[in-house]
């Protein structure tokens, strides 16, 4: 009896296992525009805004030549979307990653041009990244005042280049999203579509009356990933997240995403900022001339075990 007794007693005042904590982790997916190179300083702009961001991991469309100069400017680990083996600074290559954790396995599509990814080493926690970019037609500046009817925008909307890309690559979105439960999943790009989010029954008044499920983004939804943005901000009316517009026209739309989906991923914070190109963005307390088209999004993550 003394032996259990103190068994016992040694086993009550041991140290508790520490609680593993949980990584905060910020992804940002920006349209960068030709390569940043619109504007005077164009590279230069865009590693100062993404230095002034701080992102852990950065989903990059239209880098076309520029990821080698930004990633070793700010020292992350770079991965272009392409074929093994192509250049890292080949100009014709519109996707790629950028990391701060250590690369795994690269995750490669038939479609490099509009989606590919790669596994990504987030502590003990493997996650699978991908950047995305769809086409833009068919556009409108106000689908809503074309007159149709919420299927006949939908059936106008698969008549073009982005549901022909959608069919080919949306395998690969079914695959990994089943997968989530043991590897998770982040997706993030330009979508050049709006989100079904932003078209329901609380903006249906800004929207002749529609409501909308546009395809783009139901069909991501329908496989149980999650829009980060609208995870954290579920009013569109109130924080509307534009990252698309132009001048002398109404034409502001939330077209870039990051959606995720896995057990172990918070999302805790989510933003959105967008300019007109070469207009200033005030960070880190100077101004910076903005070198795109696309404003950027930014999700931050707790990546719990």
């Amino acid at each position: 009896m003394r032996i259990i007794t103190t068994l016992l007693l040694l086993s009550l005042l041991a140290p508790l296992p520490a609680q593993e904590q949980p990584i905060r982790l910020t992804v940002m997916a920006w349209n960068i525009l030709h390569g940043a190179n619109d504007i005077p300083n164009g590279q230069e702009h865009a590693i100062e805004i993404i230095r002034a961001i701080d992102p852990d991991i950065v989903l990059m469309v239209e880098t076309y030549g520029s990821g080698p100069r930004i990633a070793d400017s700010l020292g992350y680990h770079f991965h272009l979307v392409a074929k093994e083996g192509t250049p890292l600074g080949d100009k014709s290559v519109n996707l790629s990653i950028y990391s701060r954790y250590p690369f795994g396995d690269r995750i490669d599509t038939n479609y490099p041009f509009y989606l590919g990814g790669r596994e990504i080493l987030v502590g003990a926690q493997k996650i699978r990244f991908f950047s995305n970019w769809f086409h833009y037609l068919p556009w409108e500046n106000e689908p809503e005042k074309q007159g149709k009817s919420a299927e006949e925008l939908l059936a106008w909307e698969n008549t073009g280049k982005r549901y022909e890309m959608i069919q080919k690559v949306k395998p690969y979105f079914e695959k990994y999203a089943a997968e989530t439960d043991s590897i998770p999943l982040i997706i993030g790009g330009d979508m050049n579509s709006p989100s079904h989010l932003d078209w329901g029954s609380e903006t249906q008044a800004q929207h002749n009356g529609l409501i909308v499920p546009w395809y783009a983004t139901q069909f991501i939804e329908d496989l149980g990933l999650i829009d980060t943005y609208r995870a954290i901000h579920p009013s569109p009316i109130t924080h509307p997240g534009i990252t698309w517009n132009a001048k002398d026209r109404r034409d502001e739309h939330r077209i870039d995403y990051i959606f995720y989906k896995g057990n172990t991923l918070h999302p805790i914070h989510s933003f959105s900022d967008q300019r007109y190109l070469g207009e200033p963005i005030y960070l880190d307390g100077k101004l910076i001339p903005f070198p795109s088209d696309h404003g950027f999004v930014v999700g931050v993550f707790e990546v719990r075990r």
